[in-house]
């Protein structure tokens, strides 16, 4: 029987929602391995819903240790929610490694590579999947390899979309000699592939240089984002580190030559963060944060530049010092003509204007995560603060009983996900910031990655563009649902947060995912004016997922985890609509 729960019955708290109306349903439950490195809402389409888990499987066994695989189980729900499949494929993968699901047009791909130790060479493979089965659909074909010239190189790959995502893009590196070397190439819907490879190659020593992003524009050409490093004397003697320099931003064509490059020099400022996207049938868009100091705490501005993607010219730049001053000051438009303001709301005013009359800087963890095109020209920017970390914890348990029984030492290593204030502001057709908001929040996620007297995962976390880490955190962060002239921000938050808008107010940290709250910061994006209200909480509900949410028309997909000491992991997908 399906277990539906609807925003009415969820919640008596329906009376908060102040501009708009919520609904959330349930499906039914549904029941996935425990350990799970990977789990979203990966696609939506007409035909139904996918979900995608993934988890560490064992690959081979040896008296004195093992080694792990990475495994994957595509689930697909109907529009009503229930379950219609769900395959591991296992069997059919007979030796290769998984490596992703690709949706392409109207089709879904199953990826997977092949090692062959004699021959140096990684092959990687693609199998058609008949959505509405599961199954499939034929066999395995390859879709091109990479040799190495030595053992000790490595291969590195990441399959993305090209700027309208009708073609799969293949970005690729032989990490290990002299020169830092990349590969791009194009494939159609039946994994066959388009012109040349575009080889490109930079001056750059592979040690000092880390390829953070790419983007394929309209036209072809390939924009590269790297992180360029220096070596600078560490404190002890002849102690060095890797220092991080500047972006190192260009544009090639599809024949590998340099177009440009991107100029982002501000005098007396040092880039913080960047990010470059596609704008559908639009240009190139560039959006940095700088600091005044090489390794300054906050932010003091933000860069955004528009570029042609076809000549790799700036077509406008807009630099803004930004600090708190801007922050935009939430109006009551309830229509309440009472004067009278409680002692919790004064100190909170107050707080706020000192905020704002300090100017200071914002966190330089101040990360860019949306890009939101509007209809009157203008670009909506999302950016969230955001640090990540790990530690590690032993404990020691003495042995029982007599005689010389030893005790156990365990050492644990945690992965921790910190997602804060979520900064919103919008930059007008000539360049300028319009308005500038932050909403407060502070969200921390701690997952154990591995354990020296239980089964070790080895789970290595290094960040680069062929290496972005697993898709976590869970819980933390936000998802974005856009609307017309507004888009709707949804997160998980604790209860006694519900009516925190702006800086100033006391925010209350969330770590236990499972007694909070999902809500929901409705954004009008021409004047910036927002309100916040409560969704449903995930007391009653497997704990959702906004950030591996999947968007399709007016209504966002989320996934909801629960997990259990005993027994399988419970999943359910749910439907949110939020109308004005």
């Amino acid at each position: 029987m399906k277990k539906t729960f609807s925003f009415c019955m969820l919640l008596l708290a329906a009376t908060l929602l102040h501009a708009q109306k919520a609904n959330v349903t349930w499906g039914d439950e549904f029941k996935l391995k425990k350990g799970s490195t990977d789990l979203e809402v990966m696609h939506t389409d007409n035909t139904g819903i996918y979900v995608k888990e993934s988890h560490f499987a064992l690959k081979s066994y040896f008296v004195i240790g093992a080694t792990m695989r990475e495994s994957a189980t595509l689930t697909k729900l109907d529009k009503e929610l229930k379950e219609q499949y769900s395959n591991n494929f296992n069997k059919e993968l007979k030796g290769r490694e998984y490596e992703s699901f690709f949706f392409l047009k109207n089709k879904l791909f199953l990826l997977a590579t092949d090692y062959n130790r004699k021959e140096k060479t990684l092959t990687l493979f693609a199998a058609e999947i008949d959505k509405s089965s599961g199954e499939l659909s034929g066999d395995f074909i390859e879709v091109t390899s990479w040799q190495k010239d030595d053992k000790k190189e490595d291969i590195s790959f990441k399959a993305t979309y090209n700027a309208d995502s009708t073609k799969m893009v293949l970005v690729s590196t032989v990490e290990g000699r002299e020169k830092n070397n990349y590969e791009v190439r194009q494939f159609d819907d039946k994994m066959k592939q388009i012109d040349k490879p575009i080889a490109i190659t930079n001056e750059f020593d592979p040690k000092t240089f880390v390829l953070e992003d790419v983007v394929y524009a309209l036209n072809g050409n390939v924009v590269m984002v790297g992180r360029e490093y220096e070596y600078q004397e560490g404190k002890k003697k002849k102690a060095k580190f890797l220092d991080f320099k500047n972006y190192n931003i260009r544009i090639y064509n599809n024949q590998g030559k340099q177009v440009n490059q991107i100029n982002t020099t501000i005098n007396a400022k040092w880039l913080v963060s960047t990010k470059v996207m596609q704008i559908p049938a639009k240009e190139l868009v560039l959006a940095a944060f700088y600091s005044d100091e090489k390794r300054g705490r906050e932010i003091n501005g933000m860069l955004v530049q528009r570029i042609n993607p076809q000549t790799g010219e700036v077509i406008s730049t807009s630099q803004k010092d930004i600090n708190t001053s801007m922050i935009s000051t939430i109006e009551d438009d309830n229509g309440d003509d009472d004067d009278d303001e409680s002692r919790k709301e004064r100190k909170e005013r107050e707080k706020l204007e000192k905020i704002q009359n300090e100017e200071d800087g914002f966190s330089r963890y101040m990360r860019f995560r949306n890009f939101i095109y509007t209809a009157d020209g203008g670009l909506v920017v999302l950016a969230e603060k955001y640090n990540s970390y790990t530690y590690t914890t032993t404990s020691y348990t003495s042995g029982g009983g007599t005689g010389f029984s030893m005790g156990r030492s365990t050492t644990t290593t945690y992965q921790v996900y910190e997602c804060g204030d979520i900064m919103m502001s919008k930059i007008d057709a000539a360049g300028n910031i319009g308005w500038l908001n932050i909403a407060p929040k502070q969200q921390r996620e701690v997952i154990q990655t591995s354990s020296s007297s239980g089964p070790a995962t080895g789970i290595s976390l290094s960040f680069s563009f062929f290496r972005g880490g697993f898709n976590w955190p869970f819980y933390a962060g936000y998802g974005v649902l856009p609307g017309n002239n507004s888009l709707n921000i949804v997160f998980n938050d604790h209860k006694k947060n519900e009516n925190v808008l702006q800086l100033g107010q006391k925010v209350k940290k969330i770590s236990y995912f499972g007694k909070s709250e999902c809500f929901a910061i409705n954004l009008n994006t021409l004047t910036g004016k927002y309100t916040r209200s409560s969704l449903f909480s995930n007391r009653d509900v497997p704990t959702a997922m906004p950030r591996l949410s999947s968007v399709l028309g007016k209504d966002m997909y989320l996934i909801g985890k629960e997990d259990r000491l005993l027994g399988k992991t419970k999943i359910a997908i749910a439907q949110l609509t939020i109308k004005p």
